[in-house]
């Protein structure tokens, strides 16, 4: 408490006396002060998420990951700090949340395109820029592709492993196809970015920027008649194949989901052998279900225990099974290629293990 109470009072100071929020902004502390305990709530200010505190034992946060998990190292991958842009050149400080430096400097505001892990660049990207440096992931088709081509789709491979997109993936989501941040069947059409209306089309435009917090107003002053941007919905096929098409999508893409997890053990039952289950929050996320339960209880949700008995064609279900886990926010982001990705996925699976496919519906 005595730690976020001092980085509050230097924070409104430092704003104050650098001027970065204007001189209007000085002479009204109280809103000042309100900015700031915003940001401080928020996951992009917590001085105790892992995000920040993973490192603390090191001393350091290493450099490639202290782009996203340090604010010195996000400065000093735009090259604000006089560094070479693009690139992060030293491990950078723990315990140090992204703040006010992070989007608050000459470079930030310059910065329009950025690449993915697919090796893609997006150009005018403007007000989301900085948002999509972070929240690309850190995986994609091409990673999955390498490691699986020239194997047996169907034979457990000791070359094999997870393959973790990573986490808050919302841009290469939001990117669709373009980026193809999930993995995207060969043969198969995927939607690109999501365009939104002109209102709502940078991150910043849903999410206010120190809170991050979505903003729900606009969402429901053109979908009138809905109380939750959950039951939103542009699109009235029965995609999950439950009968119902008056949910919004978000319950589609969670009952799709729903089915893939199910489609993943069956599969890894009978054709790999071994049985798997999922803990979404201990990496590296599948372990092997030891008791056969279906379920992945304290004992088994622990590393030495991961699930070693990939074959292709389950890791690429399993990989996009994940894509889906880490955008909760993906039936906003890109529904329709969250949806296609799913379905495509129990499609594969089908293939060796019994799947009702003629209830579903792919967008």
């Amino acid at each position: 408490m005595r730690l976020v109470t001092l980085s509050r009072r230097f924070l409104v100071s430092m704003l104050v006396g650098l001027g970065l929020c204007g001189p209007a902004a000085a002479q009204q502390d109280d809103a000042l002060s309100a900015l700031v305990d915003a940001w401080l709530a928020s996951p992009h200010g917590s001085y105790h998420s892992p995000s920040f505190t993973y490192w603390n034992k090191e001393g350091a946060v290493p450099v490639q990951c202290a782009a996203c998990h340090s604010q010195p190292g996000f400065v000093d991958f735009l090259g604000a700090d006089g560094s070479a842009a693009g690139i992060v050149d030293a491990p950078a400080a723990i315990n140090a949340p992204i703040g006010c430096a992070s989007c608050h400097n000459s470079a930030a505001g310059a910065l329009d395109s950025v690449t993915f892990p697919s090796g893609v660049t997006v150009d005018e990207l403007g007000a989301s820029a900085t948002c999509n440096v972070c929240h690309q992931g850190r995986a994609s088709t091409d990673a999955v592709a390498a490691a699986t081509q020239s194997l047996e789709e169907d034979a457990v491979s000791a070359d094999l492993g997870f393959i973790n997109v990573h986490y808050g993936v919302a841009a290469a989501v939001a990117q669709g196809s373009q980026v193809r941040g999930g993995y995207q069947y060969p043969g198969r059409r995927y939607s690109g970015r999501f365009h939104h209306v002109p209102s709502a089309s940078a991150c910043v435009d849903c999410h206010e920027p120190h809170a991050t917090t979505v903003e729900l107003e606009p969402c429901l002053t053109c979908h009138r008649g809905v109380g939750d941007v959950r039951a939103i919905r542009m699109r009235h096929s029965d995609f999950d194949g439950d009968g119902n098409a008056a949910d919004g999508i978000h319950s589609e893409i969670m009952g799709l989901h729903a089915r893939l997890g199910d489609a993943i053990q069956a599969y890894a039952a009978d054709v790999s052998a071994a049985p798997i289950g999922y803990a979404k929050e201990t990496f590296p996320y599948f372990f092997a279900d030891t008791n056969a339960d279906g379920q992945i209880g304290p004992d088994e949700a622990v590393f030495p225990n991961r699930y070693r008995s990939w074959t292709p064609r389950l890791l690429k279900a399993a990989y996009n099974y994940q894509v889906a886990a880490k955008d909760p926010g993906g039936y906003v982001h890109n529904p329709s290629y969250m949806l296609q990705l799913l379905y495509d996925s129990l499609e594969s699976l089908a293939e060796r293990v019994e799947i009702d496919m003629t209830s579903l519906d792919r967008p």
